[in-house]
């Protein structure tokens, strides 16, 4: 005989599960104790935001679901951004939730919420387990739901007196990944079709990709000299010195990229929905019938044809479709081939740092800086704001399961992913970029790095305002500045009252010294970058912009 809460943790153990995200609560005691006899790793977070994100982080970074523990009530809507972030993202990710007692539901009872409607929309699967004896049937099944066809966030609501019953169940068995490979007959069509392009284009992107699917596909595309871009947020999908690589495709995308895939004839789409962001609002393929002839290979079939009329689907995971792809050989020399060096040359030219800029503090230098002193498997974590556009445009991706940024454009992500990705993979360099108004609203996960003795470096790009909306109130209100501007804290000090290392810079030149100290230091970091609000891309000034409208 075991409580529900025992049985929670050992359905966790048998389906590897070695690490939880989690902010206590009193309505998931019995798991909490269950957990004081496992050696899974409880990292406890400072706010159930931060805890979800990291969640989705661990999901984004090995594929397998991300476990976050939260309590009922305030703890469980605070989790939503990292929910929202993992269904838009696609990443595997399991949240429990502690609920009212059974017998007093539907009272409006304590912090009682309706999780199926609370969460229904976002979530693949939401379940209440009111009988403790189908947790290990339950609980299996959520780890398969997550991660099958487009993976993402499955929620499993737990009754607080469920979790004290005591029960005799069947032993939990562990959750079967579920590849789905391409017939002989797609892979023949694409053979066709590329074998007749004249402009062809690769876009990678989505989740469910392996290391050596990145190997196999990057081989092939060099084998076929085809010009191939990454999806907004997925430039780890290939390394951006291959000789194939013609950038990234989301916000800000270099418009010869953009002119060229508009002119294609073959788009061969692997992985990824190809979204609202990396679409350009649907203008690179035309939604439902692009004009270009398009392959979409895609792990879900309800994904295939629901927002793009593909010429060709291909039901398949990105892991699979590689290896049948790296196996394709054109039958004579790729007509495109000189376009192809062109277009990664126009790539190198667009991911060259300025050198100068306005104000006394220049990211482009800083930029080019880094990319000099990072090693190449050093993780990038970002969250949303003007300020990551340095890091898409100028960071040059060289390793796959190097970047953990929502496609979502959920602002406070960057510090949470950088605690879970060093806690995951701690002999690596975990870097995370948030502006002022990013880092605020999950800042306070530095305390998380400190307890847990994983030193990230966190680098707060302050410009005093909320950027990217401050843009486009210039453009669309010029000179009305309302509810953007942000007084700030000394973010240096605020790193160092935890216990961290804090560096402030005001000078390009300050930015090297400071950074080498952070790394030195051992602890968690911050370094403060005091940016000109007038910088607010990397081409054009706040001015500018109002003037243009």
């Amino acid at each position: 005989m075991k409580t529900g809460g025992q049985l929670i943790v050992e359905a966790l153990e048998v389906n590897g599960v070695d690490r939880i995200y989690s902010v206590p609560g009193e309505s998931y005691l019995a798991v909490l104790d269950a957990l004081h006899d496992s050696g899974i790793r409880n990292i406890v977070c400072r706010q159930e935001g931060g805890a979800a994100m990291m969640a989705d982080c661990h999901g984004r970074l090995t594929g397998r679901p991300g476990i976050c523990f939260v309590t009922r009530g305030p703890g469980a809507t605070n989790a939503s951004p990292g929910v929202h972030i993992a269904a838009q993202d696609s990443n595997p990710m399991i949240l429990f939730i502690g609920q009212v007692a059974r017998g007093i539901k539907e009272r409006e009872a304590f912090q009682e919420v309706d999780y199926k409607a609370f969460y229904g929309s976002i979530a693949k699967w939401v379940v209440e387990i009111d009988d403790a004896g189908r947790i290990p049937e339950l609980v299996t099944r959520a780890f398969a739901v997550a991660t099958s066809g487009r993976p993402g966030p499955v929620v499993v609501s737990l009754p607080e007196d469920m979790l004290t019953d005591m029960v005799q169940a069947p032993a939990p068995l562990p959750f079967t990944p579920v590849e789905t490979a391409p017939g002989e007959e797609e892979i023949a069509a694409l053979r066709d079709l590329l074998g007749n392009a004249r402009r062809p284009f690769v876009i990678l992107g989505g989740t469910r990709w392996t290391e050596a699917a990145v190997k196999q596909t990057c081989a092939a595309l060099e084998r076929w000299a085809l010009p191939a871009g990454c999806s907004f947020r997925r430039q780890a999908l290939c390394d951006q010195l291959h000789p194939s690589y013609a950038g990234d495709i989301g916000i800000g995308v270099n418009p010869k990229i953009s002119q060229y895939i508009k002119d294609a004839d073959v788009v061969l789409l692997i992985g990824c929905r190809f979204g609202e962001m990396p679409s350009s609002d649907y203008t690179l393929l035309k939604s439902p019938y692009p004009d270009q002839k398009l392959v979409h290979v895609y792990p879900d079939p309800h994904e295939l044809g629901r927002v793009y009329r593909p010429t060709l689907a291909i039901n398949a995971t990105p892991a699979a479709f590689a290896g049948a792809f790296s196996r394709l050989a054109p039958s004579a020399a790729p007509a495109w081939a000189d376009r192809t060096a062109e277009l990664h040359q126009a790539y190198l030219d667009w991911s060259t740092p300025p050198e100068k800029g306005i104000g006394n503090v220049h990211m482009g230098r800083i930029m080019a800086w880094l990319e000099e002193k990072l090693p190449e498997d050093a993780v990038v974590c970002n969250g949303a704001g003007n300020y990551a556009t340095w890091v898409h445009r100028y960071h040059r991706f060289r390793r796959y399961n190097t970047q953990a940024a929502p496609t979502s454009g959920s602002m406070g992500y960057g510090t949470p992913a950088a605690v879970a990705a060093k806690d995951l993979f701690p002999e690596r360099e975990v870097i995370a970029f948030a502006g002022d108004g990013c880092f605020m609203m999950n800042g306070q996960e530095f305390a998380t790095a400190m307890q847990y003795s994983l030193p990230i470096i966190v680098i707060v790009v302050n410009n005093g305002t909320f950027g990217t909306i401050r843009m486009h109130q210039e453009r669309e209100y010029p000179g009305r500045v309302s509810g953007t501007d942000l007084k700030n804290p000394d973010f240096a000090a605020l790193a160092r009252a935890y216990g961290g290392h804090g560096e402030t810079v005001e000078e390009t030149a300050d930015f090297a010294p400071a950074f080498e100290r952070a790394r030195a230091s051992g602890k968690p970091a911050l370094i403060e970058i005091k940016l000109d609000a007038e910088a607010i891309t990397p081409t054009k000034t706040l001015t500018e912009i109002r003037e243009k409208r």
